[in-house]
């Protein structure tokens, strides 16, 4: 099946009511992204959980498919006077052939040399070195394919300090390749938890694939006691907010580990475990570091 694709220039304040009147007037899907065709600048307008949703940018595509048989030019007419948008803004439209979409997303993801002797390798390639560590992954819904910069600092850290024999929690799993890493980096054993059930059985779905032993969960199902070592992947803001809940389930002398977190945010989030745990930068990639301390 072949579709037909609608791409608009519009401001911020006319971009969500564009999008939310395609889909009313027939669109199959409609997004909205940065508008730098026109070499406007780059803006991060990112944001963490717990705080207002961050604006839109000043420049922004609407971009949506309708059926390949609606005429383009009256639908987008349709949902400009729908938007309330009285300026015909430039827009395109073309045809999008159909692909094997399974093939397609596939594509995008090669084998990741995460760390030093470690690789992160989907379930649809062969590992380019069968003698390293090879973690077979399927991220499925989870955050977790081992490309991102935070990620990789994190498997770097386990890769430098492995946790023999130790007990150890990955809180915010996503995909369960920390919690995945960990265990075959020789812990004794390793719970994770995630806030999505989707994530936990994509967690559970990989350490199979894997032949791991390990244990996942919702938060309200992680069971008592403390840990030997905690990993944590998540934003500075909710790492923030955990920090007595962190600190709580660590045992005295335990280590604890922290990224997705930005350089500007690192006080914010030492501040957050001080006095019990003393935080310092372990590593940096870009703009986004690793913190790692001892609790005392």
């Amino acid at each position: 099946m072949a579709w037909t694709r609608l791409i608009a220039e519009v401001s911020a304040d006319q971009a969500e009511a564009l999008s939310d009147a395609l889909m009313t007037c027939g669109a199959l899907s409609a997004g909205i992204e940065q508008n730098l065709a026109a070499g406007y600048p780059e803006v991060e307008v990112f944001g963490e959980p717990g705080e207002p949703p961050p604006a839109l940018w000043p420049h922004c595509l609407v971009d949506a498919l309708i059926p390949l048989t609606a005429d383009a030019h009256a639908l987008m007419r349709e949902a400009l006077s729908l938007a309330g948008i009285h300026e015909v803004p430039g827009y395109q439209s073309d045809t999008i052939a159909d692909q094997d979409w399974v093939r397609l997303t596939q594509s995008q993801f090669d084998p990741i040399r995460a760390a030093p002797g470690l690789w992160i390798v989907p379930t649809w390639h062969h590992p380019p070195d069968p003698q390293a560590l090879n973690i077979r992954l399927d991220p499925g819904q989870a955050f977790g394919t081992g490309s991102h910069p935070t990620t990789q600092l994190c498997l770097a850290w386990l890769v430098q300090h492995r946790p023999m024999g130790q007990h150890i929690l990955d809180y915010g799993c996503g995909s369960g390749i920390l919690a995945i890493a960990a265990r075959m980096l020789g812990a004794r054993s390793v719970v994770g938890v995630d806030i999505d059930p989707a994530a936990v059985q994509s967690a559970r779905d990989n350490a199979t694939r894997n032949g791991v032993d390990t244990d996942f969960c919702l938060p309200d199902d992680l069971p008592s006691g403390q840990f030997d070592g905690i990993v944590a992947n998540i934003l500075a803001a909710p790492l923030a907010m955990l920090a007595p809940l962190l600190i709580g389930r660590l045992k005295p002398g335990g280590w604890i580990t922290l990224s997705g977190i930005l350089a500007r945010q690192a006080e914010m989030v030492i501040e957050a475990y001080r006095p019990a745990c003393s935080l310092t930068v372990h590593s940096q990639s870009g703009d986004w570091i690793c913190l790692s301390g001892i609790k005392g």
